[in-house]
């Protein structure tokens, strides 16, 4: 068994893997395969209702809310988002790279300012929250940062609208989407494939006529068309639907987060035993989803990931940017691939420690 820890593009269920092969070949006894298939024809339409349908049960969000499909990745989010909801001055949480770039993004639409940064201690914690939000269009938010491995916790109501880049933690736990405005996350790291990304867009609070829009980033457009104003991302989409219908099968996100939070506190309790192995963030901004960790002792680091080789335990290198480790525990991820890292870091401080 490989255990793998990457970040993303990372692991899923087995069984959807499977079941997307069969798909590739022939869909449903049709002679066609899915890739074939006609994306307005009743066998992709049946599929795209279900990944919709699924998102809402599985977050339990009222008909408020749209479920869209799109290309372009979390990337063309930070820009599509804010298109959708800027008009004159919105307002940033800076908790890492991914923020970082959203507030690039934004940046070509109209003013934006940092209301809260933890930039100034290498972003090893999330900033408060302030208070006095007043005047702003929306709030953004990255809910969890694979780079630094910091996470909200929860989520605060807020007067304003809330906009929140969930790319690398959604389904991992239940969430009050009475809370935002628009959720997206790419689909590479807790729910399919790249090469969708997924839309929660609360239509009462779109502005239709905020702007000239080009169509392909206009959400109401997208609304309007079901996420088929062109041909949308089908395969990625497909095996979405099915790693949705796996979590459903497996207790939803509710399941989800107790089974997150076990393969997380065994981790975290080895690297805070552990003389050889440090955290890199604040305790109570810990991620449930990215682990990152350090060697405290120099010149262990290729023992270690040759252990880890020998082990079959891949993606365990932290970022270029920031190096040290990095677990990622995304739900496909069992605990007895959690339980083999542990033991590999056990063994390492009885042997070098």
């Amino acid at each position: 068994m490989v255990h793998n820890f990457s970040a993303g593009p990372s692991i899923l269920p087995k069984g959807v893997f499977l079941e997307a092969s069969k798909a590739v070949v022939e869909y449903k006894d049709t002679g066609l395969s899915l890739l074939e298939m006609s994306h307005r024809g009743e066998h992709f339409v049946e599929i795209m209702q279900e990944a919709q349908n699924l998102v809402k049960e599985l977050l339990g969000l009222n008909d408020d809310f749209k479920v869209l499909f799109l290309s372009g990745g979390a990337s063309t989010g930070f820009y599509i988002s804010a298109l959708n909801f800027l008009k004159t001055r919105a307002g940033y949480i800076d908790t890492g790279t991914w923020s970082s770039k959203a507030i690039k993004e934004a940046k070509r639409i109209a003013p934006i300012e940092v209301v809260a940064s933890s930039k100034d201690n290498q972003y090893k914690h999330i900033p408060s929250i302030p208070s006095d939000l007043e005047g702003l269009d929306y709030l953004h938010i990255t809910s969890n940062n694979t780079i630094y491995g910091t996470q909200f916790q929860d989520f605060q109501a807020l007067k304003t609208k809330q906009i929140c880049d969930m790319s690398s933690d959604i389904f991992s736990r239940p969430i009050d989407g009475s809370k935002f405005s628009l959720i997206y996350a790419g689909a590479q790291k807790n729910m399919g494939p790249a090469g969708t990304t997924l839309y929660i867009v609360n239509q009462n609070h779109l502005d239709k006529d905020i702007r000239d829009l080009p169509s392909m980033l206009d959400l109401s457009l997208q609304i309007e068309k079901k996420s088929a104003f062109n041909t949308p991302p089908v395969f990625p989409i497909y095996v979405s639907m099915l790693n949705l219908r796996w979590l459903k099968d497996n207790g939803g996100v509710e399941a989800a987060e107790k089974r997150n939070a076990e393969k997380a506190d065994l981790l975290y309790a080895e690297i805070d035993r552990n003389s050889l192995f440090t955290g890199n963030v604040e305790h109570k901004d810990r991620s449930k989803m990215n682990v990152t960790f350090t060697l405290s002792q120099e010149g262990l680091e290729n023992t270690f990931l040759d252990l880890c080789k020998q082990a079959n335990i891949v993606g365990i290198k932290g970022h270029r940017s920031v190096g040290g480790f990095r677990a990622s525990l995304y739900n496909a991820l069992p605990l007895k691939s959690v339980q083999a890292l542990v033991e590999i870091m056990t063994f390492l401080e009885q042997s070098h420690g």
